[in-house]
């Protein structure tokens, strides 16, 4: 049964960081590519980034570029996401998820329960 837990989340000021950790059970973690994805109050969701499983290729959305760190720890069985300059915009539901192929950013077949960061001063 494939399990994805998210922790590390909370409370930062704008500007801060946090890093969010997903532990990963249930399946061959370092055949599959690992992402993460956002679900703001009263938005969509939006996809922030993805890491194939080697972590050879790792792609961010525009949003995020230059502040956001996606890495992973194959022998761990978890996938990290260092966040940094937050702005309060990015206050959301962080969902970590698994994808359907070695590199499969965007196409993703199990979540997490997601866990909320709120950024506020």
């Amino acid at each position: 049964q494939v399990q994805l837990v998210e922790s590390g989340g909370g409370l930062a000021q704008p500007g801060g960081s946090l890093r969010l950790s997903c532990a990963a059970s249930g399946f061959t973690f370092s055949n599959y590519a690992m992402n993460w994805a956002r679900q703001a109050p009263g938005k969509g969701l939006e996809w922030v980034s993805g890491s194939y499983s080697d972590g050879s290729k790792i792609a961010y959305a525009s949003s995020v570029e230059g502040r956001f760190t996606v890495s992973r720890d194959n022998a761990k069985n978890t996938v990290y996401l260092q966040m940094n300059s937050l702005k309060t915009e990015e206050t959301a539901l962080y969902y970590c998820a698994k994808g359907r192929t070695y590199r499969a950013h965007y196409d993703m077949d199990y979540w997490g329960k997601g866990n909320l960061v709120t950024i506020s001063s």
